[in-house]
């Protein structure tokens, strides 16, 4: 019989190996933006990037994009599966359908193997990696009908290029054939081979920090540490789940539509908790839509990881343990767990918000003094193309903008803020205006949109663009006609407008729209704000006064 002898874990050396970890993770996101060519990576920061233990488990996650990070395990496992991944290798995927989001979120998987030196780690007695690292970018475009590939759509062929897990590179050598193929279907070949390079070089710089890592605590030392980090992040999960009380929590709320039918979209969930564990099942939502609000099992499963981990402490790990005591179900082919050939492209942005907001909804029946109300629950996506008149050469442009973030309960909710499972920030006018034949009219807060309470919702923005050449675009947008709920007697927030002005002449543009729009044209966006928190004692303070008097 094997005996086990089992290593003692130190609390100091654990804090140590965490944030050992997710510095690299964090390395690895800065080395990315400052390489990167597209305003969306450089300047919103549209990317995440994470490390992974050698059975694929995630370990550690930088401070990126939580719709990203918490789905990024799956394109791991794909890879791993798919692939037989050695030294210097680096698989290369965004198919929904296999280990993916959306298409323009484009994945770089590598494995870290042992050794001193780059000739040692190419051995063939090299063994198993002891790491994976993976960066993940949102490219401006990735083929498909619409410029920058998040336009409306019927099913996933419309919405661009379809990648599987493939080698993007072997033995330190990127393969030609697979970059041609790429390049060859996008708008922006250039753009797209520059943003392709900086993710290179994020896991490069990943796979030579941890490589650091082992060589020095040696590679027992850092398996344990591995290990230990994942026990670690399940027992906290376990005793945050042991605070709520027991029982099954049942919320529903709803998409405005899929962009074909006015018809909402039913989202709900039913969470048990007992004894330290919990279940999440989201029987009863809407099936698949025609629209491409439809959201693959990475997204919902994405979105059950973030609110989960919004119960612990910013200390803990975020780990795969966090997610053992935790169950999540949800049918096929419904709205929340897509089949193919189901368009997605705003599953991932705008479903992956209102599955958030029914999660944390039912949370609130059980810890209604810690849940805040509604933030914005929309990431206003806004993308156009054309060809720019200053160069003669074609531009494709995505942006999320922010909105209000919903009262909580001790505090109002920020302005202007991007909430929930985006992290990203805005694109600077100046930059904008740059890189772009646009000009921005009007950046501003959206006064008065967060909802009434106690505490009040924060508010959306306003964001007013002139397009200086003919440009084709689209908005996939959300909480136009159901607004952000508050919560405890709060009240609700305004819901968003979108509105375009050609020659003059304003239209309503709908929650999810494709335009056209020629030079001069200026397009007006207003988020909704956040809900509001509690009831409001002011007004009830000032009417005992007035009859006092």
């Amino acid at each position: 019989a094997l005996r086990v002898v089992q290593m003692r874990v130190d609390a100091a050396e654990l804090e140590i190996f965490k944030s050992l970890f997710h510095s690299v993770a964090e390395e690895m996101g800065a080395a990315l933006r400052r390489s990167a060519f597209s305003p969306n990576i450089k300047e919103r920061r549209d990317y995440s990037c994470a490390v992974f233990d050698g059975k694929g488990r995630v370990v550690a996650m930088g401070d990126h994009m939580p719709v990203h990070l918490g789905s990024m395990p799956m394109s791991v496992a794909a890879a791993i599966d798919a692939l037989e991944l050695g030294p210097g290798d680096i698989a290369i995927l965004n198919d929904p359908y296999a280990g993916g989001t959306h298409l323009p979120d484009i994945t770089l998987v590598m494995p870290v193997f042992r050794g001193k030196t780059p000739a040692e780690r190419r051995r063939p007695s090299r063994g198993q990696p002891i790491f994976y690292v993976a960066s993940r970018a949102h490219h401006s475009d990735i083929g498909g009908a619409q410029p920058a590939s998040m336009g409306l759509s019927e099913e996933i062929y419309q919405e661009g290029l379809r990648i599987p897990p493939v080698a993007l590179a072997r033995d330190g050598q990127i393969q030609p054939d697979v970059m041609r193929i790429l390049l060859a279907n996008v708008r922006t070949p250039r753009e797209r081979e520059g943003d392709l390079a900086a993710q290179i070089a994020a896991c490069k710089l990943g796979e030579r920090r941890l490589g650091e890592i082992a060589q020095k605590y040696g590679p027992a030392k850092t398996t344990k540490y591995l290990a230990a980090l994942q026990a670690y992040s399940a027992r906290m999960m376990r005793a945050a789940l042991r605070k709520v009380p027991d029982g099954t929590y049942v919320a529903t709320d709803y998409l405005d539509d899929d962009g074909y039918s006015s018809k909402p979209v039913r989202l709900r969930v039913a969470i048990t908790f007992w004894r330290g564990r919990a279940v999440v099942d989201f029987a009863g939502s809407a099936p698949a839509c025609r629209g491409g609000v439809n959201a693959v099992f990475a997204i919902t499963y994405s979105a059950t990881f973030y609110a989960f981990r919004c119960l612990l402490g910013e200390d803990v790990p975020a780990c795969a343990g966090l997610m053992d005591p935790v169950e999540v179900s949800a049918p096929k082919g419904s709205v929340v767990n897509a089949q193919p050939p189901a368009a997605v492209a705003a599953g991932n942005v705008e479903t992956a918000q209102r599955i958030t907001d029914v999660l944390l909804r039912a949370f609130a029946q059980a810890l209604p003094d810690q849940i805040p109300a509604a933030s914005s629950g929309t990431m206003n996506n806004l993308s156009f193309g054309g060809r720019d008149p200053r160069s003669g050469e074609p531009f494709a442009y995505y942006e999320t903008i922010a909105g209000g973030m919903g009262a909580r309960p001790s505090q109002d909710g920020l302005s202007g803020v991007h909430t929930h499972m985006t992290n990203s920030l805005n694109t600077p006018i100046e930059a904008l205006e740059s890189a772009y034949p646009v000009r921005v009219r009007e950046y501003s807060l959206r006064r008065g949109s967060g909802g009434a309470g106690r505490y009040r919702g924060g508010d959306g923005v306003i964001r007013e663009i002139e397009f200086l050449s003919d440009v084709r675009g689209s908005i996939l947008s959300e909480r136009r006609r159901i607004a952000p709920y508050g919560l405890a007697g709060g009240k609700r927030a305004a819901p968003g407008r979108n509105r375009l002005t050609v020659a003059g002449r304003t239209t309503a543009l709908a929650s999810k729209a494709i335009f056209e729009a020629p030079a001069g044209s200026r397009l007006r966006i207003e988020t909704p704000g956040g809900g509001g928190w509690g009831k409001e004692k002011v007004k009830r303070q000032r009417a005992n006064s007035r009859r006092r008097k």
